[in-house]
């Protein structure tokens, strides 16, 4: 088998594919999405509450239809009205009307990306209320309650950003309302796509001092305020690149200060490889995130900022079932024959396949694949010049994909820049993109282990990654279905590799059968690749897939030999 082969899905043997036994992960997921946001809720105690009287009662006669219920005591530490005048009115105001203890406790917290679950506790004597809330981005709604009363509603933002919510409860009877509330920020971001740029290289202390990362050791990459990147970030697009190794280990990318490292990888790499693998990392509150070697030996790191979010105003995510778009050994895309060196090809994305016109960046996998000597890869937009950033690394005979987001030109295209001295075959292929009219948002997970062939801890079964089959694999919760999930931000890693292969990742076209239920349809083998391998090797690749109508991805082992798989998970593209 060529690795021309490999890399595209071309040439290999028909067989009747077989799904592995199905495993939902629902329980890790539902967790996940329980701790996404514990810190981007608001809350404003009852003594911050604004009363104000009604325009009925401006005047100091009573509002038709008052009546007398029990006094009740005002909070004592409400907050002061702006001016001597203004109080002594206020008060006597409230002093006359039968409700002075008229107050309301808002609070707002959120599980999803754009959406809100505000609750209202209401301090009132026995009277009917309105309560009228504000969400801030022009829209409100209307309830009633009865004296004293807990209000619970949610609301689901079209955009990211922050609102300032306002409930108001009015008692019209007695011509008084209370106001309160707060500042909401959406635990879900939107992407701006930014030109690559090398925001750390230990080999020449861009970003910091010159000098390998020890073993066991980290270093700190600046983001916020860096390049461009603006103060606010909540996470950011790393092209993360291992170098100058002498031995094996891992790589893990985290916020850093104040966050526990997790125990998941972001790449992994061998003795004297350099290896490339894109990161979508939150930042942490200093503006920095942090790359562990968790390797024996030191070795140099690179790390590339391609796009960053934030709160402000900026493009959603749109998931695609994944769809070839260059092929150089077909002439698809592009013109048929091998990349010269030190040159780029443009190819279109923007307007074909079912990908809108306008759009600001796409998330690829691009595949090198009988290249002719050393070197590297960059894709970038397709009217800006080549970046000095890279996107993946090669040596000669090798077939390696990396995940890339890049940003696309206004008419609608990249370039690809083989930046090696010999030529080389490049595949592309497309996952998804970023527009303004999209509206999934990212919400970052503490990232966390869902499959691992290697052990039944992670309730795996199984046995290895088979040959010529399909591990199914159940995102969406029995219990409670996350709203609105476009795509999933997963890490797979194929380890233990016993001959050449491809990994392939497609949304599965049915449900996971329910217990004692015939097994679902085979599956179509799908035509595009993620990931890459040779025998005995250990390989990552960044995927972010869609769970299609039933919540369930199929992962292929596209070789000829088992292997095994992992699955990291560190976020979710979500549109409620």
């Amino acid at each position: 088998m060529t690795a021309a082969f490999v890399a595209a899905g071309l040439g290999i043997i028909p067989g009747t594919a077989q799904a592995a036994d199905p495993v939902p992960v629902a329980a890790g997921v539902a967790e996940a999405f329980a701790e996404a946001s514990t810190s981007e809720g608001f809350h404003s105690p009852a003594d911050r509450t604004i009363r104000t009287t009604l325009p009925a009662a401006a005047d100091g006669k009573a509002a038709a239809g008052a009546k007398t219920a029990a006094p009740q005591t005002a909070p004592a530490s409400a907050p002061a009205p702006q001016t001597a005048q203004a109080a002594t009115a206020e008060q006597t105001a409230l002093d006359a009307s039968a409700n002075p203890a008229l107050a309301v406790d808002v609070s707002g917290t959120s599980y999803t990306a754009h959406g809100i679950q505000l609750t209202a506790l209401i301090t009132s004597a026995d009277f009917a209320l309105e309560v009228v809330i504000d969400w801030g981005d022009g829209k409100t709604d209307t309830l009633t309650a009865q004296g004293n009363a807990e209000v619970h509603h949610s609301h689901t933002y079209d955009k990211s950003g922050e609102y300032q919510v306002q409930v108001t409860v009015k008692d019209t009877a007695n011509a008084v309302q209370a106001t309160n509330g707060g500042a909401f920020l959406t635990p879900g971001a939107d992407f701006t796509p930014h030109t690559p740029t090398r925001l750390l290289d230990t080999r020449d202390g861009t970003g910091g001092t010159a000098g390998k990362v020890p073993g066991q050791g980290s270093v700190r990459v600046k983001v916020a305020g860096n390049a461009s990147v603006p103060a606010g970030v909540t996470a950011v697009v790393l092209n993360v690149t291992v170098t100058e190794t002498v031995d094996s280990g891992h790589i893990t990318a985290w916020p850093g200060a104040g966050y526990d490292r997790p125990d998941t990888s972001n790449l992994n790499y061998t003795a004297g490889r350099s290896v490339p693998n894109l990161v979508i990392v939150p930042v942490g509150e200093d503006g920095h995130v942090e790359l562990f070697n968790g390797g024996w030996s030191s070795v140099d790191l690179l790390a590339d900022v391609t796009g960053y979010f934030t709160r402000a105003s900026g493009s959603g995510y749109t998931s695609m079932t994944p769809a070839r778009f260059v092929d150089t050994r077909e002439g698809t895309g592009t013109a048929k024959g091998v990349l010269a060196s030190r040159s780029a090809f443009t190819t279109r994305i923007g307007g074909l396949q079912g990908v809108p016109e306008n759009i600001t960046a796409v998330a690829l996998n691009v595949t090198v694949t009988e290249p002719q000597g050393p070197g590297h890869l960059t894709a970038f937009s397709g009217s800006g010049p080549v970046p000095t950033a890279s996107n993946l690394n090669f040596v000669p005979g090798q077939t390696v994909a990396n995940a890339v987001i890049v940003p696309v030109a206004p008419d609608g295209t990249i370039k690809v820049f083989n930046g090696a001295w010999w030529p080389t075959h490049v595949v592309v292929d497309v996952v998804g993109y970023y527009s303004k009219e999209s509206k999934a948002a990212f919400l970052p997970f503490t990232p966390f282990r869902t499959l691992d062939t290697r052990q039944e801890a992670y309730g795996w079964t199984g046995g290895r990654f088979r040959a010529r089959e399909y591990i199914t694999q159940g995102f969406t919760p029995e219990t409670e279905t996350p709203a609105g999930v476009e795509a999933y931000v997963l890490n797979a890693t194929v380890t233990e590799t016993g001959g050449t292969g491809f990994l392939s990742v497609a949304p599965s076209p049915s449900a996971l059968p329910a217990p004692g239920e015939p097994a679902a349809p085979a599956a179509t083998r799908p035509g595009s690749s993620t990931l890459n391998w040779t025998a005995g090797t250990t390989v990552p690749n960044l995927v972010q897939a869609s769970d299609g109508d039933h919540g369930v991805i199929n992962f292929w082992n596209q070789g000829h030999d088992d292997a095994d798989l992992v699955l990291d998970v560190f976020g979710v593209y979500q549109t409620k």
